[in-house]
């Protein structure tokens, strides 16, 4: 049996469908079991929990023989790095009493640096807490994710423009599909390693935001320029959007990360490459 936190999800969603197209015995966790309904459909034993109460972790654990975990993002959120702590701890305990053989984490490029990485640093504080488990662990330390660009559909479709806060966009980053990213955490799932392993996983290539605007010019038939825009209204943008001042802020903190260009991988891990490029993604969101 293989447990799956966050299954509601992109990366989620995708690990247990892989594990249940392989034929495995799949237990899919999420706060509300409407939205796990095509992966019922499809032989998935559905537990409703909460990353929030220890108790709840514990029980979806139970006979598990390996498990997914990740840190849901929560914009709402006035205490967004207390509560992920808060998250990190129930897995930890968690996984001590469970008979879990091999565990992946979904972890983020930039887990190696300690702070002034906004919401990164949870990957830090997981990698750090969890990396002293009985269990071993598989962490996933995926690039900056291609879907993010979607967020900006509204503003290249209508008026030409992807944002670029804080500047930089001539300068290429790593980048990754999701899609990759389920993959490669369903692939240590089936075969895991015999001790713990860090795995840095990107896509094919790297993109700056230029060259997601002249992908998008394609798709859409229409000129998209990357446009950069002042840091200061990274935090309004948020906002506006329905996030906590809190978590904004947090998330001003990671793009100026990126920003700087000192953002990429720590180097020492093996590297894995997706095989999923920048125009599928998106084409697949921009033709909606």
């Amino acid at each position: 049996m293989f447990v799956i936190f966050g299954a509601s999800g992109n990366t989620g969603s995708v690990v247990a469908s892989t594990l249940l197209d392989r034929g495995k015995k799949v237990r899919v966790v999420a706060r509300d079991a409407s939205r796990l309904a095509a992966l019922a459909k499809k032989g998935a034993e559905v537990f409703v929990g909460d990353v929030l109460d220890g108790a709840s972790v514990a029980r979806a654990l139970d006979g598990a023989e390996g498990a997914y975990f990740l840190i849901p993002p929560d914009m709402k959120s006035t205490s967004f790095l207390t509560q992920s702590r808060k998250v990190v701890d129930d897995y930890a305990a968690a996984v001590a009493k469970s008979s879990l053989g091999h565990a992946v984490f979904l972890s983020s490029v930039g887990a190696h640096v300690p702070s002034g990485t906004g919401p990164i640093v949870t990957a830090h504080v997981a990698e750090q807490t969890l990396g002293g488990a009985k269990v071993p662990f598989t962490f996933v330390r995926a690039a900056f994710f291609m879907e993010n660009l979607l967020g900006y559909a509204h503003p290249m479709k209508h008026d030409g423009v992807l944002p670029v806060f804080g500047g930089g966009e001539s300068y290429p980053f790593a980048m990754v599909a999701t899609r990759d990213i389920a993959k490669v955490a369903a692939e240590a799932l089936l075969a895991p390693p015999a001790s713990r392993q860090t795995l840095e996983l990107s896509g094919p290539k790297e993109y700056s935001y230029a060259d997601a605007a002249a992908e998008a010019s394609k798709i859409l038939g229409r000129p998209v320029k990357a446009t950069p825009l002042p840091l200061e209204g990274v935090v309004p943008a948020f906002k506006a959007l329905g996030a906590s001042e809190h978590f904004a802020t947090l998330y001003r903190e990671m793009i100026e990360y990126f920003a700087s260009g000192k953002a990429g991988f720590e180097g020492t891990h093996p590297r894995v490459r997706g095989t999923t490029e920048l125009p599928d993604v998106l084409r697949a969101g921009l033709a909606k």
